[in-house]
């Protein structure tokens, strides 16, 4: 395999894995950029157990997923129903100190880096395998009572409580999941990258996320799969010259499509339709207008 498809793939998995834990808390609509911690640390922790520490892969999986859930659990006691906009600046903080606590411990290489995490052999497909295994997960949560429990919260938290939804509770829940999520995300993204620079998990990468959740759409897990190799593979298919601006198109597609598009490309709508011709359903219809009234 060619090194430029390697980093694609390995790139396109990591990154799913994370815009499914912005995904979740966003169910709810919290914009819960905490996650990038949860990928910072759980990536330089399993960095230096495997170089330092000569930790086995499974464990430093396990533990890396556990730190990300524990980083999102302790806070979400207070922001579990917090307004969007106080996840947000929660997020943020947290973000700016893990990063500046990287950049000044010498053991995690500082400013310039964090180098020579061991290869793991296999890793790509194990990537992939524990991406489908995550996809079931949540898969079965968006089709569960806490799936539509969520849809009601993010149309209206009121009519949510009204009817016995526990808002802090329901929201703590999907801020975990996510922190397990990113920090397995991390975990793979240190030994697949096999090397760590705190310059990556600043601003640019929560636009980079953002780009990818809202283009393929916010409103199904489904987006972000189709989004997220197109967003990508545009670094292989663009000359240099163009690709070095990837933040920028990232922006102006961002803009553009909230503007026109802001369900982004894949819609439940579009998802029912899609089901109601393939199983010749006659009451999805009826089903696709009540949704697409919710989720507007």
């Amino acid at each position: 395999m060619s090194p430029v498809l390697y980093y694609f793939l390995s790139l396109t998995g990591t990154n799913i894995l994370m815009c499914w834990s912005l995904y979740l808390p966003y169910r709810v609509g919290q914009l819960h950029f905490l996650t990038v911690a949860c990928m910072l640390a759980s990536a330089y922790f399993s960095g230096y157990a495997a170089r330092e520490l000569s930790w086995p892969f499974a464990l430093i999986l396990i533990f890396g997923v556990l730190i990300g859930a524990l980083i999102c659990l302790i806070p979400s006691f207070t922001i579990g129903d917090a307004p969007c906009f106080t996840v947000v600046i929660v997020g943020l903080t947290v973000i700016f100190i893990f990063k500046t606590a990287v950049e000044n411990i010498p053991a995690l290489g500082g400013t310039i880096g964090f180098f020579g995490i061991p290869e793991v052999k296999g890793l790509l497909p194990l990537t992939y395998l524990l991406l489908a295994g995550a996809g079931v997960l949540i898969y079965k949560i968006d089709h569960s009572r806490l799936g539509r429990a969520a849809s009601l919260v993010f149309v209206d938290k009121a009519t949510a409580a009204a009817t016995g939804v526990d808002i802090k509770r329901l929201g703590m829940f999907f801020q975990i999941i996510a922190g397990g999520l990113a920090g397995l995300a991390g975990t793979l993204y240190a030994f697949l990258i096999g090397s760590l620079f705190p310059e990556f998990f600043s601003l640019g990468i929560i636009g980079t996320f953002m780009c990818m959740l809202f283009v393929g759409g916010h409103t199904t897990m489904w987006g972000i799969i189709a989004s997220i190799p197109i967003l990508e593979g545009m670094q292989l298919f663009l000359p240099s010259s163009v690709a070095s601006w990837r933040q920028v198109i990232y922006a102006l597609t961002l803009i553009a499509i909230v503007l026109m598009l802001p369900g982004g490309l894949i819609t439940k709508r579009m998802l029912i339709n899609l089901t109601a011709k393939m199983f010749n359903r006659s009451d999805t219809g009826k089903a696709s207008g009540t949704i697409d009234k919710c989720i507007k």
